[in-house]
C-alpha cells in the first residue's frame, strides 16, 4: 500500500516540528522511544478476560512469564480508532504537521484505525506510510524518521526519505519452536507435528506486506549461522539489530556473529512484545537491518 495523505493541507511554516507515531509492533526500544521523542500507539493483550495493554500495564518479560504458564492462549488486537484520534487531537495541538508509520497494513487493522481516525482531524496535516515490515525493520524506518524530525526536517522530506528506505529494509527471523503458530492458527497442527520431530527452526521473512518462510534449519546454531549469511548476502548495512522473543542469550550469540561479519557497527538489541510473541513463542530470535543503498561491505 502506497503512503496516504489525510486531514487538511496545511500552509508551510519556518521549521515547523514534526510527531512521529507508530504501534507498539515496531519493538523500538524504550529508552530509544524517549530519546527520539516517538508516540507509540499500544497494541490490546488479553489472556482470557483480563485486558493489558502492550508495554503499558504488559512488559514483554512479563508476558513471557504469562504465556508459558497460562492456561489460557492470549489473543491480541489492534488499538481502537478512537485511541489514535485522542492521541492525533493531541499531537495536533502542538504541531500541524504529524507522520505515522504502521505495520503490515493487510495483517492488522492498526493502519485502517489510524487512517479512519486522522480523517477527523481538521487542524493538522497527517501522513500515514504502511511500512509492510514489523518489529524493528518497521522500528528502523520509524527512528530514521525520528532522527531527521530532531534534525528539523519538514515532514515532506521526511516522508521522501522513509519512503526511500522501504526496499531497503529486512527482517529475519527463526522460530524455536512451532508450538505457539500452531495453538495460534497461523500452522497447520500436521506441519507442526512434522516440524517438531524434525526438529526444524523456520525461518521466516516479512515480504510483499506478507510473512513468508525462507527457509528451515535442523539446529539453532546452524539457524544463526543462516540468519548471519543472510545479512552478509544483502551487501553493506546502514543499521543492524537484533530481536529477540525472551531469547537474549540467543540474541548475544547472533550479536557476536554478525559482529564478525561487520566489525565496529553497532548493533541494537530488542525484545518483540506480546503480538508477536503470541504467535512466534519464546526463543525466537532475529535481525532487522537496512541495507546501505550502494556498495558492498
Amino acid at each position: 500500500m502506497d503512503p496516504v495523505s489525510v486531514g487538511e493541507s496545511i500552509e508551510q511554516v519556518q521549521n515547523p516540528t514534526v510527531k512521529i507515531v507508530t504501534d507498539s509492533l515496531a519493538d523500538i526500544p524504550p529508552d530509544l522511544v524517549r530519546e527520539l521523542d516517538i508516540t507509540t500507539i499500544p497494541c490490546v493483550v488479553r489472556f482470557g478476560t483480563t485486558e493489558y495493554l502492550d508495554r503499558v500495564d504488559l512488559l514483554p518479560c512479563e508476558f513471557y512469564a504469562k504465556l508459558t504458564t497460562s492456561p489460557h492462549l492470549p489473543t491480541t488486537a489492534a488499538p481502537a480508532c478512537g485511541v489514535f484520534e485522542e492521541t492525533y487531537r493531541r499531537l495536533a495541538s502542538e504541531t500541524p504537521h504529524i507522520l505515522a508509520i504502521h505495520t503490515i497494513a493487510s495483517l492488522s487493522g492498526i493502519f485502517n484505525a489510524s487512517r479512519l481516525a486522522a480523517q477527523e482531524i481538521p487542524n493538522a496535516r497527517i501522513e500515514l506510510i504502511d511500512s509492510r515490515q514489523v518489529s524493528m525493520s518497521l522500528g528502523w524506518l520509524v527512528i530514521l524518521a525520528a532522527r531527521a524530525a530532531k534534525a528539523g526536517k519538514g515532514l515532506d522530506e521526511i516522508k521522501a526519505l522513509v519512503e526511500d528506505a522501504l526496499h531497503r529494509v529486512h527482517i529475519v527471523a527463526m522460530l524455536d519452536t512451532l508450538t505457539y503458530a500452531e495453538r495460534g492458527g497461523r500452522l497447520g497442527r500436521g506441519a507442526a507435528l512434522i516440524g517438531a520431530l524434525l526438529d526444524l527452526k523456520p525461518l521466516l521473512t516479512a515480504a510483499n506486506g506478507a510473512i513468508v518462510p525462507v527457509g528451515s534449519a535442523r539446529t539453532r546454531k546452524r539457524a544463526l549461522e543462516r540468519l548471519t549469511e543472510l545479512v552478509a548476502d544483502s551487501g553493506a548495512v546502514q543499521e543492524l539489530a537484533v530481536v529477540h522473543a525472551h531469547a537474549i542469550d540467543l540474541a548475544n550469540q547472533l550479536c557476536a556473529m554478525l559482529a564478525r561479519v561487520f566489525p565496529g557497527k553497532p548493533i541494537l538489541v530488542s525484545e518483540t512484545g506480546p503480538v508477536l510473541g503470541t504467535h512466534a513463542g519464546p526463543g525466537a530470535v532475529g535481525v532487522a537491518w537496512i541495507s546501505q543503498a550502494n556498495g558492498k561491505h
